[in-house]
């Protein structure tokens, strides 16, 4: 071989190990690129086309950017001497270059589905985003933005179409596996004697060592109930097959006699092998990054906004909270964040053994790293810690993207909210950063529901109490992701922060709400709360969880929005149907009606009570509460208050224009549902 060539051959492999040490998305591959609705055009941005395929990454164990990776040092590597992980993706994209806005949308995927249709184009959810039903009302496309969804979550159920990261898994450097506990637990609402040791028909990690004594069961009466160990010999893992035999499983557990309704049960069982689940924040930070930076992206962007619901929106500020807005060339990814319905939590999103699905609320899913300190973008110091933190202390200041943190009234009780905004003793308010905006939806529940609440929902008569409230907020959701693009594109300044303060007595604790006496509504006793939680020594600095179940220490005081005389909260932003009330929206609900524990909070619905239609209805029924025709004389007059309050909310910035008739719409629909039937 020549020198000439000899020195070539060297020069062309010193470039591609440059090339693979830079690369953070190494390729990606097409499998499908459609143009959808047969070329329909969205006004100035032209026809839209759908991409399908995957995207391949790398990540350097040595990059600063990685280090907070939970046990990515131990992750198999490449010739290289990088991770590889790989994701299925989808775009929607305008298919001419020159129209295109070039900010785009990347949906952090809840558990593998795909929501930011449903949620911002009035759309039908469907995994195959390609069908007219799945567009609605079209919102997204009409404002040029590029959508994004990529896996991020490894555990997802292998559903067809379902967006997951195919991650690693981690071993010792010898090449062992790693041993470590894991936990389930469960409130069964039926009678069974099988349940799945994963969460939410998510794949999980298998028991191991069956005979080992790190397994254990245990059954409490309710949450603050001592645990009593389930005896070893009345409890095994397995399921039923088809035919209803017991076989032997490794991720079901059988009990002998059955498992009781609405009791805790508990299990840690030892398993092995866990996956490098943190891979997923990287993925997450890296897909925006290549859209941005790289100049042969195939769907290239200038500015990114990152979304998120419930599970993915505490996954947005774990990405925060852990740094990750910063790329691992130290360039920033989202320019704006949208956490919808996070409350004040994170969540199991990079730490051993970890399982993203896990969440918390006030009677299921208890004690997994959800609702742990810090809460507030400031920096706040936690005096029963000795501990100073805040959310976006270990992000780059100049890489703080526009964040909006939106909740409703069900994340104040059921999600601990209040802790976004006060001090951690709950005496004081803490007001959001510049970059940061917070937003409570006044009495709304976890997420925007059908109308009128269906029939077998009526738990009470007189006043009618139904589970399920049905306000239609997702009005509000779709205008302030108008209003955070508006600030991400031009600087545009999007509406004041609007939630309860201690300041003003509209944030109170639950002995001090003033809820009316409804003849058949029972008020909560009880609210969710944040534990000071101790996971062991290594969860801060490595992200090994040595402590199963966590020991747990005194609660972060949890506070809700004060009510009005009808019942509806008084902060916040007000929809339609608080602004011209015909019913109290309740963001809680009670679990009437099951066998146990029926005074606690059911998960995400609330309620809603009607007023009374007359005066006559009124005085039968005991109901403190004006009647509806008292308050407006008729049909016409209330509509012509909600055509008022429509018009208030657009100049506010929570209402598009083009919902106006919808909540319009609405608005007549409850009159004759409340008044007229």
């Amino acid at each position: 071989m020549s020198r000439f060539r000899t020195w070539g051959l060297i020069l062309l492999i010193g470039l591609f190990a440059v090339s693979v040490a830079d690369a953070r998305v190494l390729r990606v591959e097409i499998d499908r690129r459609i143009e959808v609705l047969g070329g329909k055009s969205f006004g100035p941005h032209g026809a839209y086309e759908l991409i399908e395929g995957r995207i391949y990454f790398a990540f350097d164990p040595s990059n600063p950017a990685n280090d907070r990776i939970a046990d990515l040092e131990l992750a198999p590597r490449d010739s290289a001497g990088q991770v590889r992980a790989w994701a299925n993706f989808t775009v929607l994209q305008p298919v001419d270059p020159e129209k295109r806005r070039g900010l785009g949308l990347v949906e952090v995927s809840n558990r593998g589905g795909k929501f930011t249709l449903p949620y911002f184009n009035y759309a039908t959810a469907a995994l195959d985003p390609s069908t007219p039903d799945a567009f609605g009302d079209g919102l997204l496309m009409e404002k040029g933005m590029t959508v994004i969804w990529v896996g991020w979550q490894w555990d997802v159920p292998r559903n067809e179409g379902n967006l997951r990261l195919r991650v690693p898994t981690a071993r010792h450097e010898d090449g062992s596996p790693i041993f470590g506990r894991v936990r389930s637990d469960w409130v069964p609402d039926d009678s069974t004697d099988v349940l799945p040791l994963g969460h939410r028909n998510h794949y999980t990690y298998r028991a191991v060592d069956w005979d080992h004594p790190a397994h254990t069961l245990t059954v409490r009466p309710d949450r603050g109930g001592e645990r009593r160990v389930i005896p070893r010999d009345q409890w095994s893992f397995a399921r039923r097959d088809s035919a209803g035999t017991l076989v032997p499983d490794s991720t079901h557990i059988h009990l002998e006699g059955g498992f009781q309704p609405g009791k805790i049960y508990e299990c840690v069982y030892r398993s092995k092998n866990p996956r490098v689940v943190g891979l997923g924040l990287a993925a997450i930070r890296d897909v925006i990054s290549y859209a941005k930076y790289d100049p042969d992206a195939v769907f290239p962007l200038e500015e990114g906004l990152a979304v998120g619901v419930s599970q993915t929106g505490r996954f947005l500020r774990h990405f925060l909270y852990q740094g990750f807005n910063t790329d691992a060339q130290g360039r920033q990814a989202y320019d704006g964040v949208l956490a919808i319905t996070a409350g004040a939590g994170r969540g199991s999103f990079n730490h051993r053994f970890a399982q993203p699905s896990r969440d918390a609320h006030r009677f299921s899913a208890f004690e997994y790293p959800t609702d742990i300190f810090p809460f507030t973008g400031r920096v706040q110091f936690d005096s029963l810690q000795w501990r100073s933190d805040g959310l976006l202390a270990r992000q780059r200041p100049a890489h703080r993207p526009k964040t909006m943190y939106v909740n409703t009234g069900y994340e104040y009780w059921g999600r601990a909210a209040s802790l976004l905004h006060t001090t951690p003793d709950g005496t004081e308010d803490v007001a959001p950063l510049d970059n940061e905006r917070i937003y409570h939806i006044a009495s709304a529940q976890h997420f925007p529901w059908r109308f009128p609440p269906p029939e077998e929902n009526q738990l009470t008569e007189n006043p009618d109490l139904y589970r399920g409230n049905p306000m239609d907020h997702s009005v509000v959701y779709r205008a302030l992701l108008v209003r955070l693009a508006e600030w991400v594109d031009d600087g545009t300044v999007p509406p004041p922060s609007r939630y309860p303060r201690r300041e003003d007595g509209t944030l109170v604790s639950i002995d001090g709400f003033d809820f009316p006496d409804l003849p058949t509504v029972q008020t909560p006793e009880v609210i969710h709360e944040a534990y000071r939680t101790d996971y062991g020594a290594r969860f801060r600095t490595d992200g090994v969880v040595t402590r199963q179940p966590p020991r747990l220490g005194p609660t972060y005081p949890s506070l809700v929005s004060q009510v009005d005389s009808l019942g509806n909260e008084q902060a916040g932003l007000q929809t339609l149907e608080t602004r011209v009330p015909l019913a109290t929206y309740m963001p809680w609900n009670l679990r009437i009606g099951a066998a146990r524990n029926a005074d606690e909070l059911t998960n995400f619905f609330g309620s809603v009570v009607p007023l009374p239609a007359t005066l006559a209805e009124k005085r039968e029924t005991g109901d403190p509460r004006p009647a509806a025709t008292t308050l407006y004389a008729d049909r016409e007059a209330y509509m012509a208050q909600a055509r008022d309050a429509a018009d208030t909310m657009i100049e506010e910035g929570i209402l598009l224009p083009a919902d106006r008739d919808r909540v319009l719409q609405r608005a007549g629909a409850i009159w004759d549902w409340v008044v007229e039937e």
